[in-house]
């Protein structure tokens, strides 16, 4: 059937249903074929206008009001436009002369019910002119969409009367409607964070997305009275070149929100990580080495994006200027022969600045950041700016004035990473620094990397900034102090600004990033004895997080072999910021008080061992003996006798002694001698004390030991909604074991915020433990939404670590509930028994590391013994996925 028998029979038929749907369908579908094939969004977008255009003006004239002078179909809105992606809403506007008449009414009804019958997202109202006016008068959204209006059927002189309304003074002036919109984007980004890299970004609202395009576009119109935003080159808002920004901007965010709903079959707007792998794929994107497609599509959208924000700063503050200070006096401070401040906004004083003096490029950030008060560049000078970027070259780059000019801005008192933003915004430092310049954008398809890695190191200056302020010290007190004690800030600057730069090449980022921050370092004329501390900075940036996550820290060992590797104190008390700083910057989750608690014991440790020298061996024997002797010393205060600690002390193995504070051995031993022959499990839960830093719950298990014990245990825990962030199971000789889990609950904090619950977790851990035979199956609950897109294979290393007679297991795989309680069944098949494990979430990626040993207590020497429980391991978690 061709269109005009369609549209034939829209008019004529009883019922229009059919041939409407009919139309809808045929047309969404050779729309939908055509952007496969790469037909040009813009002219997809407005034929979905142009065929919801036809249907309803077909169905609007079966009605005898169609013939009445005083009343229209008006499009609004996006619709208004001409602007319809594949499930936009369809915002109508039934505009009458007067008030709507009786006899309008019933088939007005049905007219509105037909549009619901077609499966439209219709958005409808039905007002008169005056209605209309002081509905805009009441809300600014109204009046935004009467600014964008189309009449699709019914006298157009209805709706231009309307316009000549929307745009007068008398519904709102000027003045307030910039000042609404304004503050109306303020509050969207704040939603979202007030950033470009979101990592599901919504293509309409984030920051720098579609709606802020718009936004130009309402402004613009309300101020010049324009009806097409392509109209602003005639007034001189935009140059050329900013037109093609905006233009090409949208077009290609056009094309994201196209496919997305295709792909979505629904008004979807978010990028979520079900859709975006499909997209990519949809937009011609493919892998790249090791970059993925997916992730190449996420660093156009990101580059796009901070380009659109750019271009929107600078429109923005033209009418800041033309608007809310038109007729005021400039007032003006004179920062040198280059620069002045203008009404608080920095602004070169002609426009070739910098073509006559390139360095002048880095100096106005550099005087940004002397004088606070600055708001930003003035429009004028940005553009200039932008003009005058491609004199950034190896050149300007080996400049002394310039490389001068950019350590006084490191060593400026400040906000860098404000100022270094700016920079990144203006595209001033992904060219100064080239290097830099190819982690714009550039996302990690995962979880724990829900930052950009520009972003992420823009994170990482501003939590070292952070740390030299007051506030600091309640969250991060060892890093906030230390950091005072660091000789030159600006050395902890570079190497978080050059720690990931090498992200995305292929091979070790650290060691390739250590390079480039050497080359830094020489074109800055650094001092070889601060080249040396970045670079290594850099090239180990992760050895203090690596070690204290996945290794036993309590070992005297592993502290040792962690010291030999730290050149000095110096070098340790960098790493340590830096580390803090990092870690808090990767995910807002991933920062907690276990992990501070983690790395402040390691850097204590660490301090020690680089005091008395890292030359000399360890004695763990002396060690056990001494941590011995204080516990015994607290317990003898307690009236405990030595008769009564040693019948404890002599059941468990010397490992026991090498895990805890003395303070801890102490009070879980004289808990123990209490307990006495009671023969239910004990258990002690606790707070650590202390700082702020010190939150997390410690939970206790004193009672027979069991081999599916690890499994029935953190199956409960995980019932309880508990994380568990490391666990220990120290047993001797004798048939009893004390086994210890770090606790923290879903928001990450200890139980003794909820004494009620600390109460409720002991007593379900004795109702479940205290009999082998009620051990309880594991629940599976639903694995949430985002973690299904991340599944990989699992990862199974062995390995024997032969100075403490164990074996470690590393299981890399993807997060799910009953983790930990699925690996404890393996154990148990293969009756291995588990002596410590560290346990580490990243995003959707679960790095655990477990300490087992064979039934004696030694490690897994027989080769088909490790491989089948390797094989094991990996065919359990796969299975679970």
């Amino acid at each position: 059937m061709d269109r005009d028998e369609q549209e034939s029979r829209i008019s004529n038929d009883h019922s229009p249903v059919t041939a409407a749907r009919e139309l809808l369908q045929e047309r969404y579908n050779a729309d939908a074929e055509a952007f496969h094939q790469g037909a040009d969004v813009r002219a997809l977008v407005h034929s979905r206008a142009d065929t919801i255009d036809t249907v309803l003006r077909l169905i609007w004239n079966r009605y005898p009001f169609a013939s009445s002078s005083d009343i229209s179909l008006v499009a609004v809105g996006g619709y208004g436009r001409g602007e319809l992606h594949p499930h936009s809403d369809v915002d109508l506007l039934i505009l009458t002369r007067n008030s709507i008449r009786q006899e309008w009414q019933e088939d007005l009804g049905a007219f509105i019910t037909l549009l619901w019958d077609l499966k439209l997202d219709i958005g409808h109202s039905v007002r008169s002119i005056d209605e209309c006016k002081a509905a805009a008068r009441e809300d600014i959204t109204i009046l935004t969409n009467l600014l964008e209006t189309r009449t699709i059927a019914g006298p157009d002189e209805l709706r231009e009367t309307l316009s000549e309304e929307a745009y007068s003074d008398d519904i709102s002036s000027d003045r307030d409607y910039f000042i609404a919109k304004r503050e109306e984007q303020k509050k969207r980004h704040k939603k979202y964070g007030d950033t470009e890299y979101n990592l599901e970004p919504n293509v309409k609202g984030s920051p720098g997305a579609l709606r802020d395009i718009q936004t130009i576009g309402w402004i613009t119109k309300r101020h010049f009275g324009l009806q097409n935003i392509a109209d602003l080159t005639r007034f001189s808002i935009l140059t050329e070149e900013e037109h093609q920004i905006l233009f090409q901007g949208e077009s290609f965010l056009w094309r994201l929100r196209y496919g997305l709903q295709l792909i979505a079959d629904r008004n979807e707007n978010r990028l979520l990580f079900d859709h975006q792998r499909t997209l990519a794929e949809m937009l011609g994107y493919q892998d790249e080495g090791k970059r993925l497609g997916v992730e190449l599509m996420m660093q156009s959208y990101y580059r796009t994006v901070l380009a659109l924000a750019e271009l929107a700063d600078v429109i923005l503050q033209y009418y800041d200027e033309a608007i809310l200070g038109a007729g005021d006096a400039d007032d003006i401070q004179p920062l040198n022969k280059r620069f002045q401040i203008c009404n608080r906004y920095i602004e070169a004083v002609n426009n070739q600045v910098f073509a006559y003096a390139p360095y002048s490029i880095m100096e106005i950030f550099v005087l940004m950041a002397q004088h606070p008060e600055i708001k930003g560049i003035r429009a004028t000078t940005i553009r200039s700016l932008r003009a005058h970027r491609h004199l950034i070259d190896d050149a300007f780059r080996a400049d002394l004035a310039v490389t001068s000019l950019f350590m006084e801005l490191l060593r400026t008192p400040h906000a860098l990473d404000q100022t270094l933003s700016a920079m990144k915004k203006y595209n001033v430092l992904g060219r100064y620094l080239p290097e830099f310049g190819q982690i714009i954008g550039q996302m990690q398809h995962d979880l724990f990397h829900i930052y950009t890695v520009d972003a992420h190191t823009m994170r990482v200056i501003r939590n070292m900034v952070r740390m030299t302020s007051s506030e600091a010290r309640t969250e991060y007190p060892l890093a906030s102090r230390l950091i005072h004690r660091l000789p030159k800030l600006e050395t902890l600057f570079i190497a978080g600004l050059y720690h990931d730069i090498a992200k995305g090449r292929g091979g070790d980022h650290s060691e390739l990033g250590a390079i480039d921050a050497e080359d830094f370092c020489q074109r800055h004329h650094l001092s070889a004895r601060d080249t040396q501390l970045i670079s290594w900075l850099v090239e180990n940036h992760l050895l203090m997080s690596m070690t204290a996550q996945r290794k036993d820290i309590s070992d005297p060992d592993i502290i040792h072999a962690f010291a030999q590797a730290v050149p000095s104190q110096a070098h340790l008390d960098y790493l340590y910021v830096l580390t803090v700083c990092d870690i808090s910057a990767t995910n807002p989750k991933l920062w907690n008080t276990w992990r501070a608690s983690l790395l402040r014991q390691l850097y204590i440790e660490s301090k020690r061992a680089l005091r008395r020298g890292t030359e000399i061996p360890v004695d763990r024997q002396e060690w056990v003996r001494a941590t011995q002797s204080e516990a015994r010393e607290i317990l003898h205060a307690q009236n405990m006798t030595d008769e009564q600690i040693d019948s404890i002390w002599d059941t468990l193995d010397e490992d026991y002694f090498l895990q805890d504070s003395t303070v801890d051995i102490a009070w879980q031993t004289a808990a123990i001698i209490r307990h006495g022959d009671n023969p239910d499990p004990l258990v002690l839960i606790r707070d650590t004390r202390g700082g702020p830093t010190d939150g997390y719950s410690q939970i206790i298990i004193y009672m027979r030991d069991r081999v599916a014990l690890f499994a029935a245990t953190t199956a409960v825990l995980e019932q309880l909604n508990l994380n568990i962030v490391d666990a220990r199971i120290s047993s001797g000789e004798s048939p009893y074991s004390v086994s210890s889990y770090v606790v923290l609950d879903e928001k990450g904090k200890p139980l003794g915020i909820d004494p009620a619950r600390k109460d409720r977790v002991r007593k379900r851990l004795i109702e479940e433990l205290d009999d082998p035979d009620d051990y309880p199956d594991i629940i599976h609950r639903r694995t949430p939404r985002q973690l299904k897109h991340f599944a990989f294979p699992t990862e199974v290393t062995l390995s024997n670590d032969t100075i403490n007679q164990r074996t470690v297991i590393e299981v890399v795989t993807p997060d799910r509930p009953g983790l930990l309680a699925r690996v404890g069944q393996v154990m148990l098949e293969h009756r291995v028994r588990l002596t410590n494990a560290k346990i580490a979430t990243l995003g959707e990626r679960v790095e655990d590391v477990f300490f087992v040993t064979d039934e004696q207590g030694g490690q897994i020497s027989d080769a088909d013994i490790c491989q089948a429980l390797q094989e094991d391991l990996r065919n359990m978690l796969d299975e679970t996925q």
